[in-house]
């Protein structure tokens, strides 16, 4: 062989081993990525903390209802020390997955800063809304149609009246003093009891209520309601929507409410249905709730 044919014959081997190389490579990555997705990925351990106890939750039978109710209540710090007793905030849509822990939070800080007096909040898990929040559709045949369940708000009040109040007069230090807060439907809920039985609650906060439900009925009923509200404290708002039935019912308030009912209007144009919750409780239990100048 001459050294020219030698060295093509270098180069060619060369090529060939390069070549086998590379595919070499590839076949030991590929394996390897196998490998490493079937090895067990090694988990960190997760660090043993102590539990943060916001509340307790206890399990309320009901024959009311038919079911047990779940009912989470938050104490302020210094309940365990002494004998004072205590106004109460029952919430609907009171489940831990629901709106306890905000609301709750926002009594705590009141508590903690000082601005607004001690209570108990007394979340209510909701199950099935528009069964116990809203009353029978009459005027809307589509809210029959499209919600079958809806329309039980009557029952509903009776288990608050019967079973769930006179549960926490029994198990808490309560003054006698009941407020009750809700959004949206629970919103609602609150206009009706309040119209409908007034001697429920001393005050009640209304958030966004869906006062277009059922084609408005409530907000046509309240003229020959309003009368029996004396002497109760509605604090009311409602976000930058329209047809929710709120600008019509404090049409309603300013024509025929009583002169002993206190209602505050306080609308929020600045936030929408999605947003005005928070911010508004919080409005409104530094104001129904502040701490008595000294």
């Amino acid at each position: 062989m001459t050294p020219s044919n030698r060295i093509g014959a270098a180069v060619s081997i060369a090529k060939i081993d390069s070549i086998g190389f590379r595919r070499l490579r590839a076949v030991f990555i590929a394996l390897s990525l196998i490998l490493l997705c079937a090895a067990p990925r090694q988990v960190l351990a997760q660090p043993v903390g102590k539990p943060i106890v916001v509340g307790q939750s206890h399990i309320l039978p009901s024959k009311i209802m038919g079911q047990e109710r779940t009912i989470n209540i938050w104490l302020p710090p210094g309940y365990g020390d002494g004998k004072t007793r205590y106004p109460v905030l029952y919430l609907l849509d009171g489940g831990i997955q629901q709106d306890f822990h905000h609301i709750s939070g926002l009594a705590q800080l009141g508590t903690i800063i000082g601005t607004t007096r001690d209570m108990i909040v007394v979340g209510i898990e909701s199950v099935d809304r528009r069964n116990e929040l809203a009353f029978p559709p009459v005027a809307d045949a589509a809210l029959k149609s499209d919600y079958p369940t809806a329309g039980q708000s009557e029952r509903f009040r009776r288990f608050l009246a019967e079973d769930l109040k006179p549960w926490v007069r029994v198990n808490y230090r309560t003054s006698g003093e009941d407020a009750i807060i809700g959004e949206s439907l629970a919103g609602l809920f609150v206009v009706e009891t309040l119209l409908r039985r007034p001697d429920l609650f001393d005050t009640y906060i209304a958030i966004s209520p869906s006062l277009w439900w059922d084609k408005k009925a409530l907000v046509a009923a309240a003229p020959a309601l309003l009368p029996k509200a004396g002497g109760r404290t509605l604090w009311l708002t409602v976000a930058d929507e329209k047809g929710m039935g709120v600008q019509p019912f404090v049409a309603q308030l300013k024509a025929h409410a009583p002169g002993d009912l206190k209602w505050i209007y306080r609308p929020r144009p600045e936030d929408s249905h999605a947003t005005i919750y928070h911010g508004a409780a919080l409005a409104a239990i530094r104001e129904l709730f502040a701490v008595p100048a000294q």
